[in-house]
């Protein structure tokens, strides 16, 4: 049996470790010694649900970055979003040396990751075999973000420079592009090659969706307890806040929306913020809403005639696997290019928020009611998530990752 440690960029929502959880508990099953690296607080309930072993941060400690939010929001690509995390070779130099101290103190015969490129980087300098698990759009190869537009500008910025500078200490050559490290000596793909296309050249492996529930789950009694004489819409923001203020990637406003247009509707609303608490600026939420930090996604999603939600690619996935249509509001632009896929499906519709003089996003709220009504009415939305479900469930999922894995390994 073989060792293997699995790391994820450590953002405090679960859309990584949704995607990550699965691999890591199917190569637990086959026997093999997993551990997860991601010390953020939601996730680690995640992984504490699918039993497996969190190590904490390594004795060195980790430094404070100096993200560029903004950049984060707006980047046209992976590229340039890395842009807005690695700002400062200082900050590279610093946080490198953990991610080293932790391959070597649990010594893994592959790393398992999803986009975090410190920890590639580390897998490199200590010669271990790498695995990288991505949505579509975060592969070299894919066209990024902003898939729809003909050119990417230039003069973005990125910083590989930064990057080089520091792995050329550990002997490594340098890169071209930060989002070059991504490229594993096996790379996976989450999803198929209709909704996460990538440059058919490319040595990737499409694996479908990957959902993490475990097998015993349920949805809470309440939950079971709605009518089902009136629609029911699941709302998920992911994390709403970020911070104690405003920041440019906050999907608070997917709240605000599905309250102002939502509220005392003919429906029902099950708003879940995924081990987030609820933002207490909302106040009372109106009679027709029940909230809860989680609930199982998959039943979740197969329980509703619609979802609301902020366009994460794990939430997609969730969607498109259940056969449920939904509305999105994409938050940042890689969460726009997720929900241009699924719209481009046929499965759901897009509504843009904008930017405010506050610092708030704001959509209008006309439109999303609007086309909330007519995802529920048109049976259309649902014919085509049911007819990607079926697409979708070709794939072998998280055994078939775990399969490719140990390929790797033993090979």
């Amino acid at each position: 049996m073989a060792r293997f440690l699995v790391t994820m960029l450590p953002a405090n929502d679960l859309g990584l470790p949704t995607r990550m959880v699965p691999i890591a508990r199917a190569l637990a099953d086959r026997g093999h010694e997993v551990a997860v690296f991601n010390p953020a607080p939601a996730p680690g309930k995640l992984i504490a649900e699918a039993g497996l072993t969190s190590l904490p941060i390594p004795a060195r400690p980790m430094p404070a970055p100096a993200f560029d939010l903004l950049q984060l929001s707006e980047a046209w690509d992976v590229e340039h979003f890395f842009g807005g995390i690695y700002t400062s070779e200082a900050y590279v130099r610093e946080a490198l040396p953990v991610y080293l101290d932790l391959v070597r103190d649990y010594a893994p015969d592959a790393l398992v990751d999803s986009f975090d490129p410190l920890a590639c980087l580390a897998a490199r300098i200590l010669k271990v075999p790498l695995v990288t698990v991505l949505q579509g759009n975060f592969h070299p190869a894919s066209r990024g973000f902003k898939w729809w537009e003909k050119e990417r500008p230039s003069g973005l910025s990125s910083g590989t420079a930064h990057v080089n500078k520091v792995i050329a200490e550990y002997g490594l050559a340098p890169l071209d592009r930060c989002i070059d490290v991504m490229a594993g000596d096996l790379s996976l793909i989450v999803g198929t090659p209709e909704t996460d296309p990538v440059d058919e050249r490319a040595n990737v492996t499409h694996i479908g969706p990957m959902v993490f529930q475990r097998g015993d789950a349920a949805l809470p009694t309440w939950v079971n307890e709605i009518s089902r004489e009136r629609p029911l819409i699941w709302v998920y923001p992911g994390n709403p806040r970020y911070a104690p203020v405003a920041t440019p990637i906050d999907s608070i406003v997917v709240i605000r929306a599905a309250i102002e247009a939502l509220a005392d509707e003919p429906l029902e609303v099950v708003l879940t913020t995924g081990y987030q608490e609820l933002p207490q600026e909302l106040g009372i939420l109106p009679a027709n809403f029940r909230h809860a930090e989680y609930v199982p996604g998959l039943l979740m999603a197969e329980r509703c005639d619609l979802i609301v939600f902020h366009g994460g690619h794990s939430s997609v996935m969730t969607t498109l696997k259940a056969g449920t249509p939904a509305v999105i509001i994409p938050t940042i632009t890689e969460r726009e290019s997720n929900a241009r896929r699924l719209a481009s499906l046929g499965a759901g519709e897009v509504v843009m928020p904008v930017s405010g003089p506050d610092g708030e996003k704001h959509i209008d709220v006309a439109e999303f009611g609007a086309k909330v009504k007519r995802v529920l009415n048109e049976p259309s939305y649902r014919q085509s998530a049911n007819r990607v479900s079926v697409s979708l469930r070709q794939f072998g999922g998280a055994q078939a990752a775990a399969e490719r894995i140990e390929d790797l390994v033993f090979a």
